[in-house]
């Protein structure tokens, strides 16, 4: 739908060029960028097994390369060519070393092609099990932040962002659903090959994909100017889910007036029919299990924070996990403006609901750099929301606005820190605000609940 823009932004360009990251140093290759990946694939459930070749295509850095990096679980390898010729390469601990027949210069395109098979398992993380999961009947990829290469090889980095073309194959009584447009679905006797085209710059961990016996259905209505949306989820779930997700047009058109346009072509949901820890975000198109359905719309405010991360995680992400509270305090105040709009609380009760939770609890974690460990900590969630409504307490509701939709268009699909969005929140605002992002985002003690005025409750 926006292809004409992808990738004009200044940060979207740049995204090759940041270092390591900090929590996850040994993950990516910042020598190079990625910016196409075309997977095509097979992958049979009952053995669990995937095959195929990942085909990328690439950008020497600043230096010539006699060797490079990409991520990769441990599957087989068949062959790797790198610009057609045949490399050398060793695949250990993750990291798949690739050695070209000759060094690739600097700035030079470069091609990678790379023939593999194996059982896909998830990348063992502080936080379980990450990427491809086997379902009991099916499979699943939820990937943040390190489990993309669980079942494909990549320059695994927030900041590196590529656009994807993945071909699955898998037999026909399946659904295959990717983030993304579904371009071709091909059967051939008893298989079917999906074919899904994602244009916009994607970061690896935000691929996301379900296979699964569905049942399919719009939400909304797909006029000329509405995000094509679609929900995937078992049969047995019509009703629930009708009215579980009844209000997400709603959402969306909520979401566009005060966030900007929805970055990407379509959106998706997919209920998988298993119960998740938690829903999980991927580029235009979020998984929830069938915990997160019950027809009494329990987990609605997940439904609104998982397609906020469209804008905040997905369209803008963060450079290195450092700044992860950018993602998860924006969509978390979303929440809160979803409320706000909706039926519920405002978002000054709620700030201070969440204000009087913070309280109880250790006081030791600064949003800047939480720390590894603590990148999905409850806390990270409710103090950056409240960091996000100190913002708007400091701003007023006219130019916060205006700066989270300028933040959005500026920065769309491209990469950010939080000194970027300082600086760029400062623009916006009638007085300085560098003690706001003191207190809330820098310091660990836990201020006074901020408060709206009077006329933008």
């Amino acid at each position: 739908m926006n292809g004409q823009h992808y990738g004009q932004h200044h940060s979207g360009r740049n995204h090759g060029q940041h270092g390591p990251d900090s929590y996850f140093p040994s993950n990516g290759d910042p020598r190079y960028r990625v910016h196409r990946y075309e997977l095509d694939l097979d992958y049979r459930p009952e053995p669990n097994r995937l095959a195929g070749t990942a085909r990328l295509s690439a950008i020497a850095g600043r230096a010539e390369l006699d060797e490079f990096q990409l991520n990769f679980a441990d599957f087989r390898i068949g062959r790797i060519r790198v610009d057609g010729r045949p490399a050398h390469y060793t695949l250990r601990g993750g990291r798949l070393r690739i050695r070209p027949a000759k060094p690739l210069a600097a700035s030079a395109a470069f091609t990678v092609e790379v023939h593999y098979s194996g059982n896909p398992k998830p990348v063992k993380s502080a936080w379980g099990g990450l990427g491809w999961e086997e379902l009991t009947d099916g499979a699943l990829v939820a990937s943040q932040p390190v489990g993309a290469p669980s079942w494909y090889p990549c320059n695994d980095r927030p900041a590196d962002k590529a656009a994807y073309q993945i071909s699955l194959t898998t037999p026909s009584a399946y659904q295959v659903v990717i983030g993304g447009r579904l371009l071709t679905r091909t059967t051939r006797a008893s298989t079917t090959t999906w074919l899904y085209e994602q244009p916009a710059p994607t970061s690896s961990y935000l691929v996301g994909l379900a296979i699964g016996r569905f049942q399919t259905a719009l939400l909304g209505d797909p006029g000329l100017d509405r995000v094509p949306q679609t929900g995937h989820f078992p049969a047995h779930l019509l009703t629930d889910f009708s009215r579980d997700f009844a209000r997400q047009p709603q959402m969306m058109a909520l979401f566009q007036e005060l966030f900007g346009p929805y970055p990407f072509g379509e959106y998706a949901v997919v209920v998988a029919d298993e119960e998740l820890d938690v829903p999980v975000e991927a580029q235009g198109l979020s998984l929830f299990g069938t915990n997160h359905v019950d027809g009494a719309r329990s987990s609605e405010r997940l439904i609104a924070h998982e397609l906020a991360h469209q804008w905040f995680g997905n369209s803008v992400t963060v450079a290195d996990w450092q700044h992860i509270w950018l993602h998860e305090g924006l969509a978390k105040y979303a929440e809160w403006l979803w409320c706000e709009r909706s039926d519920g609380r405002g978002a000054q009760d709620l700030a201070a609901a969440a204000h009087r939770l913070l309280a109880d609890l250790p006081e030791n974690l600064s949003l800047a750099d939480p720390g590894r460990k603590n990148m999905f900590d409850d806390r990270l969630y409710e103090r950056g929301a409240l960091a996000i409504h100190a913002l708007r307490c400091a701003l007023g509701d006219e130019a916060f606005f205006e700066a989270l939709r300028a933040w959005t268009d500026l920065h769309r699909h491209g990469v950010v820190t939080t000194e970027m969005f300082a600086a760029h929140m400062e623009r916006f605002a009638r007085r300085p605000v560098d003690e706001v992002f003191r207190a809330w985002i820098h310091e660990t003690a836990l201020p006074e609940v901020p408060v709206l005025a009077a006329s933008n409750r």
